[in-house]
């Protein structure tokens, strides 16, 4: 019963890993890549949808990403949604193919940028601590329902925070090479 415990908490922590690398992929490093646009929801129809879902996005050079919308009407707004994001890039068209060139970073706005991957990186270190709190929560309620002895949470517990150990050091890992990646010149 305790391991069913165990396999669900370090499940969801992986699964906390796995969003905060996908949240570390979404921010802009001197490269370009298409994983940048992952976050821009395009109003297509009136419904907001993943950019990735209405064009084919490409990195034909290391610094520029073409878009290449499905629906050629949708080119303005796709645009649009674009010049309106946090990314700070401005794109072009010739009425079939966006062009959206990648400049290169500022010391000052590779600052800002370690600044926000630091926040995710906290946010997925948080997630994980509250599955934590939740698996530690449910192996006392069993010693309640007395369904376990204390010996049995005690090791049980001291098992999910070696769990949440190994995970929040894989955070910091992640965060540290994403780091690395963003100050690169």
């Amino acid at each position: 019963m305790i391991d069913d415990f165990l396999g669900d908490a370090t499940q969801r922590m992986d699964k906390s890993v796995e969003a905060t690398h996908e949240h570390f992929n979404s921010v802009r490093t001197g490269r370009a890549t298409p994983a940048l646009l992952d976050r821009i929801q395009v109003d297509y129809y009136g419904t907001a949808t993943p950019l990735k879902n209405l064009a084919t996005i490409n990195s034909p050079e290391p610094r520029m990403l073409t878009i290449q919308p499905f629906d050629p009407t949708s080119i303005k707004q796709i645009e649009k949604t674009i010049q309106e994001s946090d990314l700070g890039l401005t794109p072009s068209n010739d009425g079939k193919l966006i062009r959206l060139p990648i400049p290169q970073l500022t010391e000052e706005r590779r600052k800002e940028l370690v600044k926000v991957v630091r926040h995710m990186a906290e946010e997925g270190r948080v997630a994980v601590r509250n599955v934590r709190r939740d698996a530690i929560k449910h192996l006392e309620e069993l010693v309640k329902n007395g369904a376990v002895g204390d010996d049995d949470e005690r090791a049980a517990e001291g098992r999910v925070q070696k769990v949440t150990d190994e995970h929040v050091a894989r955070i910091d890992d992640l965060l540290k090479r994403k780091e690395a990646e963003i100050m690169e010149v």
